[in-house]
């Protein structure tokens, strides 16, 4: 089918024009960075994370991690192979799969992966959201895993917006970002399904607040 071909051509094409523009664009900005402590603290105590962040500002999450080896989990979507090559592009590997779509089977592969020594990141609102609305999975990684869960989320004076149900943004050139890591979260193994909402609400509520002070320092409420 001619949509069929077109999408295959565009899955060549797109993420790594998207890429290219990302290093070219990203650089020219500048960077502050808050609360880096808690993430040296991990690394101090022999520790990886689980990055976890929202999904409006994905793109320059993936940018500013490429350092940071690891592996993400992408959503199943035909939309989400675009994120996914892109991620790959990054340097990070991937796991497909999403709350209504191989998610737990996905979630497993991850759980693999990171007992065999990866860091993880994992978009906490989901793929479908409602939007800053962290979902349980995260808390399932963690308390599986044994490995803490790294709260990490940014803004920006000058941004693009798109008009999605998570709002994604991106940095105009030349603009200045602020980058926020919040206090770790250890979530205790082998956790029953009650206690999952207890930490899922801690998280949230930690994610959340970094949130209203990341763009209150840009003079706004919410992106």
């Amino acid at each position: 089918m001619k949509s069929d071909f077109w999408y295959k051509v565009s899955l060549k094409v797109i993420p790594g024009f998207v890429y290219i523009l990302a290093k070219v664009l990203f650089k020219t900005c500048r960077i502050t960075v808050h609360n880096e402590k808690y993430k040296d603290q991990i690394v101090a105590r022999g520790n990886h994370f689980i990055g976890s962040f929202f999904h409006y500002g994905f793109l320059y999450t993936f940018y500013y991690a490429q350092k940071t080896s690891g592996v993400v989990m992408v959503s199943s979507s035909k939309d989400g192979e675009y994120i996914s090559r892109l991620a790959e592009k990054f340097g990070f590997e991937t796991v497909r799969g999403s709350r209504n779509r191989g998610g737990m089977a996905a979630l497993k592969k991850l759980i693999r992966l990171m007992r065999e020594g990866r860091n993880g990141g994992i978009v906490a609102d989901g793929s479908q959201g409602p939007a800053r609305v962290v979902q349980s999975g995260i808390i399932m990684l963690a308390s599986r895993t044994g490995i803490p869960v790294l709260p990490t989320l940014w803004s920006c004076n000058r941004y693009v917006r798109f008009n999605s149900w998570d709002k994604t943004i991106i940095p105009y050139p030349f603009s200045h970002i602020q980058i926020f890591f919040g206090e770790p979260l250890d979530v205790p193994a082998k956790i029953k399904s009650d206690a999952f909402e207890e930490y899922r609400i801690i998280l949230e509520e930690r994610l959340n607040d970094m949130y209203v002070q990341a763009w209150k320092i840009q003079g706004k409420v919410e992106h």
